[in-house]
């Protein structure tokens, strides 16, 4: 059903890039703040400091939401801090009015960057684009998306 919404908002006339950049949120994320995990199942690995949350995984920091069938959190050596949270199957992320979809988001907590990979679709209010992968720093707002970008650009208002 994705497929074929993005397919009709790109079929009147889809441009075609390699790279773009556009905002995400509203920046000014905190990657210092509490993250809430909710899931159906928490699997985890003291030896190697991984924990695997799966089912319905709910993830919320600061403004920003994720959404995913699978969440790997992997710690710092010491297991005091997250390192990084790898995302799969039919993530949504989602801070202030912009969100997007992937197959896959990797998560670098504390550089405050998230790579989403795999069909990448961002919506921006009114505005939809779709890419490989979508780059985005936290702290700025910046994302870049890159691979095969595609969107619908709609010419200026009435006169």
């Amino acid at each position: 059903m994705r497929a074929a919404a993005l397919g009709a908002a790109l079929a009147a006339a889809p441009l075609a890039a390699q790279e773009t950049g556009t905002a995400f949120g509203d920046g000014g994320a905190d990657p210092d703040a509490p993250v809430e995990i909710d899931a159906d199942r928490l699997s985890v690995d003291q030896e190697s400091g991984v924990a695997v949350f799966s089912g319905s995984v709910r993830i919320v920091q600061d403004t920003m939401r994720l959404g995913a069938a699978r969440v790997r959190v992997i710690y710092t050596p010491g297991g005091d801090r997250i390192e990084r949270l790898e995302a799969t199957g039919g993530v949504t992320l989602v801070s202030g009015e912009d969100a997007a979809e992937a197959e896959r988001a990797d998560y670098e907590v504390e550089a405050g960057r998230i790579r989403m990979s795999g069909e990448v679709l961002l919506t921006r209010g009114e505005t939809i684009v779709a890419a490989e992968r979508m780059d985005i720093e936290l702290e700025t707002g910046r994302a870049e998306l890159s691979g095969r970008v595609r969107t619908v650009l709609q010419p200026g208002g009435d006169e």
